[in-house]
């Protein structure tokens, strides 16, 4: 699809793609959509991306293979049924006849949503201390 303009929506990328690959990823598409309840769909960096909270998972179609990227290098390296597949930082490959497990994938995408929702915290977090300090430097010194 190199050369190609960039597609619109998710449905006009997957159009452009070989039907037996096209299957395969609409199966996984339904599968993110079904652990993802209310996950956004948009093309990024030419590639149909889901975000909930921040960017979440992403799929692409490649000549000799199929990715699903979860976006993290570490919730691949830490789940052992990851292993069945080619894996690469922040990718997992596989083909259309051996797509990756509904299970695992619903496993990872809830991993991300939790990822994600941790992120957040952890900035509402630092924006209110830094908030905090920033009032507390503004406050008058009382004299002694």
């Amino acid at each position: 699809m190199r050369g190609a303009p960039v597609a619109k929506d998710v449905d006009s990328w997957l159009a452009r793609i070989e039907p037996e690959q096209r299957a395969a990823l609409e199966k996984l598409r339904a599968q993110i959509l079904a652990a993802a309840p209310g996950a956004e769909e948009s093309i990024s960096y030419g590639m149909p991306t889901f975000s909930l909270h921040g960017h979440l998972v992403a799929f692409g179609a490649f000549k000799k293979h199929l990715s699903f990227f979860p976006m993290s290098a570490s919730l691949i390296a830490k789940n052992a049924d990851a292993a069945a597949f080619a894996t690469s930082t922040g990718t997992m490959q596989f083909q259309p006849d051996k797509p990756i497990p509904a299970a695992l994938v619903k496993k990872m995408v809830k991993a991300r949503i939790a990822e994600n929702l941790e992120v957040q915290r952890e900035r509402a977090a630092a924006k209110k201390a830094k908030s905090a300090a920033k009032k507390a430097a503004a406050k008058p010194r009382a004299k002694k």
